[in-house]
């Protein structure tokens, strides 16, 4: 596993960061399209995984997997660039700027969402047969998820929305490190290892992660679902969204660059 020290990797980040502001529009809705439909699948296999054993560990143990097909393919998710993309206008790299920046957001967010609605679309239909059946287990588990998720939160007020806001919070800062962790080593091996750790955390604590939740929700509206696709985006994905955009710039973006880039000087004992 080739490594790469901190000062090294962290001013990958910083690059990458400037490289996604520059990418023409077309090139960045591809990419988060992408992102989200493996995303998605990602999802299913590990919800399915869960239902079939009866053992959830099972689930966060191998939703890596599709983070890691997703950003060895060089696709974006949401999570990701709000962390990367800050770091380069704060490092005032030539031609970024705020405008810019949340532009970017909003793209990718609009692929990601998109990607991930086409996946619950084909597998709602895969599960119900054609709208047909109820879904099984699987439907009935994750319709059980959304129900959870949004009307769960929705029951406890402000505290529940601050409670979401901070699941949010912790997810993309596991998330983000894993995205983080694509860049630590120069190997495939490596790369995996790295990003698998990070991940597998934030799905066994079933933190809140604003593009597997593109997913989950509107599968569980298609396959009838207690909540509705309001509920869904007032009591889940804006929050969520806000969490995760802090979580990652705060615990991972900014801790990393102010101390392996923007280092203090060093102490003398003179």
């Amino acid at each position: 596993m080739a490594y790469l020290v901190p000062s090294e990797f962290v001013t990958k980040m910083v690059d990458a960061g400037e490289s996604k502001i520059y990418m023409s529009t077309r090139d960045a809705l591809i990419r988060a399209y992408m992102a989200g439909a493996i995303l998605a699948l990602g999802a299913v296999f590990a919800v399915s995984s869960s239902v079939a054993t009866g053992v959830p560990l099972i689930g966060a143990l191998l939703f890596p997997a599709g983070f890691c097909i997703l950003y060895l393919l060089g696709f974006d998710l949401l999570t990701g660039v709000f962390v990367l993309t800050p770091l380069a206008l704060i490092d005032k790299r030539p031609g970024v700027t705020l405008p810019r920046v949340i532009k970017h957001w909003g793209i990718v967010f609009l692929g990601n969402f998109l990607g991930a609605f086409t996946v619950a679309v084909l597998m709602s239909y895969i599960f119900t047969f054609g709208f047909h059946t109820d879904g099984g287990v699987l439907a009935k588990t994750i319709g059980s998820i959304g129900e959870k998720r949004t009307l769960g939160y929705a029951e406890y007020g402000f505290a529940g929305m601050v409670t979401l806001f901070i699941r949010g919070m912790l997810c993309n800062w596991m998330v983000s490190t894993g995205v983080v962790g694509a860049m630590i080593s120069t190997t495939v091996g490596g790369k995996v290892i790295a990003m698998w750790m990070p991940v597998t955390l934030f799905f066994a604590m079933a933190f809140e992660h604003s593009v597997v939740n593109m997913f989950l929700f509107p599968f569980g509206i298609l396959t009838g679902a207690h909540f509705t696709f309001l509920d869904y985006l007032l009591w889940n994905e804006i929050p969520t969204v806000l969490g995760n955009l802090v979580g990652g710039l705060a615990f991972t973006g900014l801790t990393l660059y102010s101390t392996h880039v923007k280092t203090a000087p060093k102490r003398s004992f003179n």
